[in-house]
């Protein structure tokens, strides 16, 4: 027999966690989930587990898997209150990488954590995810949404992505095929993407702009919270009809650390840096930094998001389907056999 003390019991809710905010959350994201939604996807949202069935599709599979979160892009997102396509920047990391290896990203699963859930912002995040990943043609089959109240504080949250794909054993891209004398062809970015904001805050910060102020073709705030730009539809088309070496994706570190990343020992690469138009908002980071070319080339893509190696003779054929499928491409540089100085020259 239970007996009662007369107190009225503590409840989670009481402790910072509100079940129901969470519950309507989830009822909200049904429609932009459902809009990712593939074959293969087994169930929908709230089972402990994701199902995805690879079925027949693949004759020998290789599962590639990526995670990533969008850095300290994130305070400029929640400082001038533009939730709704930093989820596009979450996907864009982590599909943009897996498809180095020449997969097609399947399924993508969201960490979202926070103090005291707000429903508007994050189901806006969520919708942001959802958007991404139809971008990217992948299923978001499920995820985590996380109040933990003294964890955060008000207004703040954090966010991870975790990233699924597949390619055929005999069509894996890992570099073994680049020669000296290929080109490398630069896809045109967004703007910073989701790197180098540490940097770009504090020279926000010294520069004492608003957000509104005109920048280009639009404000500040627009440049510096373009969403990624998600290369995976065409450079996937590309892949079924033309050949391709090897491909790099140019996050942290810049175009100096991340295409010698593909490139195998013995060979080097040189880059020149007129082969391609400079968008205003590096313009603006390199002028008001001040910051140095190598700095910038290290730090930030600075107009370029992706990068692919091929043949001498292939680059006509890349560049008329990358057009066809509306990505500007420029040839940005070519693959030499390395000498023993720098494997990375920027001219």
């Amino acid at each position: 027999m239970a007996v009662s003390d007369g107190k009225a019991g503590l409840t989670y809710r009481a402790a910072g966690v509100d079940i129901d905010a969470g519950e309507e959350v989830v009822r909200r994201i049904k429609p932009a989930v459902a809009r990712t939604t593939r074959p293969e996807v087994l169930g929908g949202l709230g089972g402990f587990g994701a199902l995805f069935a690879l079925g027949q599709r693949y004759a020998d599979p290789v599962l590639v898997s990526g995670t990533d979160g969008v850095g300290t892009k994130l305070k400029l997102a929640q400082q001038w209150a533009r939730h709704d396509t930093i989820g596009i920047d979450l996907v864009g990391m982590c599909v943009n990488d897996v498809l180095v290896q020449g997969a097609e990203p399947l399924f993508f699963l969201d960490y979202f954590a926070t103090g005291k859930l707000d429903i508007e912002i994050t189901v806006a995040v969520i919708e942001g995810i959802a958007r991404g990943c139809e971008l990217a043609g992948c299923a978001l089959v499920g995820g985590e949404t996380a109040e933990m109240p003294d964890m955060y504080p008000p207004g703040e949250y954090d966010l991870a992505g975790f990233c699924v794909g597949a390619v055929e054993r005999a069509a894996l891209l890992d570099g073994s095929r680049v020669r000296a004398g290929d080109r490398i062809l630069g896809l045109v970015s967004s703007g910073p993407h989701a790197n180098g904001y540490s940097l770009i805050r504090r020279i926000l910060a010294n520069s004492g702009l608003a957000p509104d102020t005109a920048l280009g073709h639009g404000t500040l705030a627009d440049a510096l919270l373009a969403p990624t730009r998600i290369y995976v539809r065409p450079v996937l088309a590309l892949l079924a009809q033309t050949r391709v070496a090897a491909l790099a994706h140019i996050t942290g570190g810049g175009l100096t650390e991340n295409i010698i990343r593909v490139i195998p020992e013995g060979l080097a690469i040189t880059l020149d840096a007129s082969a391609w138009p400079q968008q205003p908002v590096f313009d603006w980071l390199r002028r008001e930094g001040p910051v140095a070319d190598a700095e910038m080339w290290r730090t930030f893509n600075c107009g370029i998001g992706f990068c692919l190696i091929v043949a001498p003779d292939d680059v006509a054929d890349v560049g008329r389907v990358l057009l066809d499928h509306g990505i500007d491409v420029h040839e940005i540089g070519a693959v030499r056999t390395d000498t023993g100085g720098a494997r990375v020259t920027i001219g």
